[in-house]
C-alpha cells in the first residue's frame, strides 16, 4: 500500500479534540510524531527529579534551616509515592477512554493535570498545607504522568509498525532524560526566587507548571494518528517469518484473559524490580563497597553515569529489539543481568571499581531498556488496536516493582548489618536474590507463546471498536 495518506471522509468538521480530528492529512510525515511525543515525555520525566525539592520543602518556614512546624522528609516522601501510585492507576483504568477519545484529548488532559498539579502544589506551599501538595503533585500530577506516559507510545507504535522498538524507545528515552533537564532547571529557579522570606519553591512550581503545560499542550496539538490500514511505503507486514508478531488484534478486556498478559507482566515486574532498588541506593552502595577510595563527589558522578545508561538503554535496547526480536531481547536482559549480579560482589571484594561500575551501567541500561521494549512486545502479541490501554494496565507491574525493589535492597541490607555483616558485604545476599529473580524472569519469558486465535477480534468487532 502506498504511504500517501488520504484524508478521512466526513460530512463536516469533527470536534477539535475528537479522535477523528487527529487523523493525518495528505503529505503528513510520520517523523513529526516523535517530537510531539518527546514534548510530553521530557516534561513528565521531571518526576525522577522531584527529590531536589525535598530539602527546600523542609525549610519553607525556617528558610535557612528547618523550623519546628516545617514538614519532615518522611511527610514529604508521600508526595512522590502518591504520584507513582496515581500514575499506575490512571494508566490502568483510563485505557478504554484513551483508545476511545484518541491521543490529542488524552495528552491535553495530561497537560492540564500535570501543569495544574504544580499550581495546586504552589498554593499548598504558600498556605503550608501538605494536603494540597498531596492533591496537587501527588494525585493531579500523578494522573498527568499516567495519561502522558501511555498515550504518545501507543500512537508511535501505529506510525512505526516496521520499527516499533525504535519508536517507543525514542519517546520513553525522553521520560528517562526529563530529570536531567528538570533537576538543574529546578535548582536554578529556586536560587533565582530565593529571598529572605521565601525558599523559592512555590515560585518555581508556578514557572514549571506553566512551562510544562505549554510544552505538553504543543505536543498534544501536534500529534496525529494514521488513517485505518495505513502502512509505510514499501513495507509488507510480517507473516510467517516471525510467528510472535501478530497481524490481528485483541480487545483490551480480552487481553486480561490470556496467559501472555500475565507472563509479560511478570517479565516487566522482575526486570524492573532487579534495577529500581539498585538505582535508589547506588550512591550509598558504591561508597560502602569502596569505602577508602570513593568520595561523595565520585559517588554522585556514578549516579549520574547510571542515569545516562538508564536513558540511553531505553533507545538502544528497544531499537535492537526490532532486529533480534522482543522475546530474545528480554532473554538477554535476564541472562546477562543474572550473571552480572552474581559477579558484582566479586568485583567489589577484589577492589575492581572499573568492572563494578561497568556492570551496574549495563544493568541499568537493561532496566531502562525493559520499559522501552515492553510496549512493542505488547503490540507484537496483542496487535495495535488497544495497545495503549493494554500497556497502561501492564504498568501496574511498575508500581509493584517500585515497592518490591527498594524493600529488597533496604530491608535485607539492614538485616545483614544488624547481624554483624560488614557494610561492604551487606548487599551480597540482595544481589544473589536479584539474580534468582532474573532467572525466574527468564523462565516466564520462555513461556510466552503466540496468542491463541480465539482471543482475536473479528472484523466486525474491530470496525465497531467493541
Amino acid at each position: 500500500m502506498s504511504s500517501t495518506i488520504q484524508p478521512p471522509r466526513t460530512s463536516g468538521s469533527p470536534p477539535f479534540f475528537s479522535k477523528q480530528a487527529t487523523v493525518a492529512g495528505p503529505g503528513f510525515s510520520r517523523w513529526m510524531v516523535p517530537p510531539a511525543a518527546l514534548a510530553v515525555h521530557l516534561c513528565i520525566g521531571q518526576a525522577y527529579a522531584f527529590s531536589v525539592f525535598n530539602g527546600p520543602l523542609t525549610k519553607v518556614i525556617g528558610i535557612t534551616q528547618s523550623a519546628p512546624d516545617d514538614w519532615s522528609l518522611t511527610t514529604l516522601g508521600w508526595i512522590f509515592s502518591l504520584a507513582i501510585v496515581c500514575l499506575g492507576l490512571s494508566a490502568a483504568f483510563a485505557g478504554k477512554w484513551l483508545e476511545h477519545v484518541g491521543p490529542r484529548r488524552t495528552m491535553f488532559t495530561a497537560a492540564c493535570c500535570f501543569g495544574g498539579g504544580f499550581l495546586v502544589s504552589a498554593l499548598g506551599v504558600w498556605l503550608h498545607q501538605i494536603v494540597l501538595l498531596y492533591l496537587g503533585y501527588g494525585v493531579l500530577g500523578g494522573i498527568g504522568l499516567g495519561l502522558g506516559y501511555v498515550s504518545p507510545v501507543s500512537t508511535l507504535i501505529r506510525w512505526f509498525p516496521d520499527r516499533r522498538g525504535m519508536a517507543t524507545g525514542m519517546a520513553i528515552m525522553g521520560f528517562g532524560g526529563g530529570a536531567m533537564i528538570a533537576s538543574p532547571l529546578s535548582v536554578a529557579l529556586m536560587n533565582h526566587f530565593q529571598s529572605a522570606t521565601s525558599i523559592g519553591v512555590a515560585e518555581t512550581f508556578i514557572v514549571l507548571g506553566i512551562v510544562y503545560f505549554i510544552s505538553m499542550s504543543i505536543g498534544s496539538l501536534a500529534i496525529r494518528v494514521p488513517p485505518a490500514d495505513w502502512k509505510p511505503a514499501g513495507w509488507t507486514p510480517t507473516t510467517t517469518s516471525n510467528k510472535m508478531i501478530s497481524r490481528n488484534h485483541v480487545h483490551i478486556d480480552e487481553a486480561l484473559k490470556t496467559p501472555q498478559f500475565y507472563l509479560i507482566w511478570l517479565v516487566l515486574f522482575l526486570n524492573v524490580t532487579a534495577g529500581i532498588g539498585i538505582l535508589g541506593q547506588a550512591s550509598v552502595m558504591i561508597q560502602e563497597s569502596f569505602k577508602e577510595t570513593v568520595t561523595v563527589a565520585s559517588a554522585a558522578g556514578f549516579v549520574g553515569l547510571l542515569s545516562l545508561f538508564n536513558m540511553g538503554g531505553r533507545f538502544v535496547w528497544a531499537s535492537a529489539s526490532d532486529w533480534v526480536g522482543r522475546k530474545n531481547t528480554y532473554f538477554i536482559f535476564f541472562a546477562l543481568g543474572a550473571v552480572l549480579y552474581l559477579l558484582v560482589p566479586t568485583f567489589a571484594s577484589s577492589g575492581n571499581i572499573a568492572l563494578f561500575v561497568l556492570s551496574y551501567c549495563v544493568i541499568l541500561s537493561m532496566y531502562g531498556g525493559g520499559f522501552a521494549t515492553v510496549p512493542a512486545y505488547l503490540a507484537d502479541m496483542f496487535g495495535t488496536a488497544f495497545v495503549g490501554g493494554i500497556h497502561g494496565r501492564l504498568l501496574t507491574a511498575w508500581a509493584a516493582a517500585g515497592v518490591a525493589g527498594p524493600v529488597l535492597v533496604n530491608y535485607i541490607r539492614a538485616y545483614e548489618v544488624a547481624h554483624g555483616v560488614a557494610k561492604a558485604d551487606a548487599y551480597n545476599m540482595t544481589l544473589h536474590i536479584m539474580a534468582v529473580l532474573l532467572v525466574i524472569g527468564f523462565v516466564c519469558n520462555l513461556l510466552v507463546k503466540r496468542v491463541d486465535d480465539k482471543h482475536y477480534m473479528s472484523d466486525a468487532q474491530l470496525a465497531s471498536g467493541n
